[in-house]
């Protein structure tokens, strides 16, 4: 199994790539190589399994594209919340049934906790701070939504959330011309979701298990009993297989996930360091996680060294001048929601994936028709917890250790596959412009 060195690393551009030292580059693979179970993706999810099935004793294996970090993993936002799905709690209820939602939300805390758990554990100082977060009423008739909201998560789900109007707001430093009230959750927190992914890329290398950088699969067979996954320069055969690409994922690796989820884009702003004269022109001194309630979102939130992170959702084409349009607009959105921020510049702006699905949920669990593949995937722009923990949930599929009915029903549908998925960015287009009218 003779190896050679990955060329130069592909970068985002990204605030995290500057803040913390370049990992180890990882070896690609050359020739072929056996294992228990090859791993589809270096990120969250993908690092997590492996990182468990290592642990227990499994020769397992990560194919990775690129390197650690050049994915969703590497380019998010830093939110370590409640989300993974685009229904919203009443949703979930209507689809699922009351119990089932609960064991939803039980899930996603569950991820956060385990976020942070490991972050203590291994000693890592991933900036972390932001106690819950907060969705910003954008418009003064959103404002009793989210208190209706806030009744309602204590009433069915026991979470004592804060509804807070305008005065309580500019009191606690949420200040913004456009900010009409908001909705506190006490859960999750914020960091630097490269400081952790390098982590855990760390844990795995010493549970045993081996990550090939610039080793994308290109084609997946089966070959006797075993799955076999071509690379340019070599093949993998093992019995199990984990798909953890999430947007990055190849479409036709394998076949079965072809238009069964749609990649957008989310751009991200960090701007310099401010100043607290700067901050208080604003009003604008909480570091609580945040984002509005507007269906194609904006979040942010001000890290620890006064940088301000800002961005959007809203990209569908990655192409130079759509990528350039996205970011000319994130900046326009940025200097009419903070105003008074308007000279200071983003040092930093790069792009991720976010993987949508037609169910709008996850999937975590095996495919249909493929013996031994399993799928974690599909975390809808909120994946730091979610994918952590289902990540880990796959790995306990594959071991035993962990029923297909021990997951959330949320989690266990197949992705269906888009109608007419070849036109189905187009479509989106579409209801991009819907939701955008209806953000007004």
């Amino acid at each position: 199994m003779l190896q050679k060195i990955q060329d130069q690393r592909q970068l985002a551009g990204s605030y995290w790539e500057a803040s913390r030292p370049a990992l180890r580059t990882d070896r690609q693979l050359m020739g072929n190589a056996l294992f228990d179970v090859a791993v589809i993706g270096a990120g969250f999810a993908g690092l997590s399994a492996a990182m468990k099935l290592a642990a227990a004793g499994v020769s397992v294996c990560v194919l990775e594209a690129e390197h650690v970090g050049y994915g969703a993993s590497g380019r998010n936002g830093g939110f370590c919340c409640l989300g993974g799905t685009k229904l919203s709690v009443h949703q979930l209820v209507r689809r699922f049934g009351l119990e089932e939602a609960r064991k939803f939300l039980a899930y996603q805390v569950a991820g956060i906790n385990q976020v942070a758990q490991r972050l203590e554990t291994w000693g890592i100082d991933a900036d972390c701070h932001s106690k819950g977060e907060i969705t910003l009423a954008h418009r003064p008739k959103d404002l009793d939504g989210l208190k209706a909201e806030a009744d309602y998560l204590k009433e069915n789900f026991g979470i004592k959330s804060r509804a807070l109007d305008k005065a309580a707001l500019d009191k606690e430093g949420y200040g913004g011309p456009g900010f009409h009230g908001g909705l506190h959750i006490p859960y999750g927190f914020a960091l630097n979701p490269m400081a952790y992914l390098y982590g855990l890329a760390d844990q795995v290398r010493r549970k045993g298990g081996r990550i090939y950088g610039k080793s994308p699969v290109n084609g997946m067979s089966r070959d006797g009993d075993r799955w076999r996954l071509d690379t340019e320069h070599g093949f993998v055969r093992a019995k199990g297989v984990v798909l953890a690409g999430n947007g990055y994922a190849k479409e036709t690796v394998p076949k079965w996930l072809h238009g069964r989820t749609l990649p957008v884009m989310s751009s991200i702003h960090v701007t310099r360091p401010m100043s607290e004269h700067e901050l208080s022109a604003q009003g604008w001194t909480s570091e609580t996680m945040a984002s509005d309630s507007r269906i194609l979102l904006h979040y942010f939130r001000l890290m620890p060294d006064r940088r301000f992170l800002f961005g959007t959702r809203g990209g569908i084409f990655e192409t130079e001048p759509s990528l350039k349009a996205m970011h000319k607009r994130a900046r326009q959105d940025f200097d009419q929601m903070f105003p008074a921020w308007k000279t200071v510049e983003s040092e930093y702006q790069w792009y991720g994936r976010v993987c949508l699905s037609r169910n709008l949920t996850p999937f975590v669990g095996e495919i249909p028709g493929m013996d031994g593949v399993y799928a974690a995937m599909g975390w809808h722009g909120s994946g730091i917890a979610m994918a952590s923990l289902s990540g880990e949930k796959a790995a306990g599929l594959i071991l035993g250790t962990v029923r297909p009915e021990d997951l959330p029903a949320a989690l266990q549908q197949p992705f269906k596959r888009f109608p007419l998925p070849s036109l189905r960015k187009l479509y989106l287009q579409g209801a991009y412009w819907w939701y955008g009218y209806q953000d007004r």
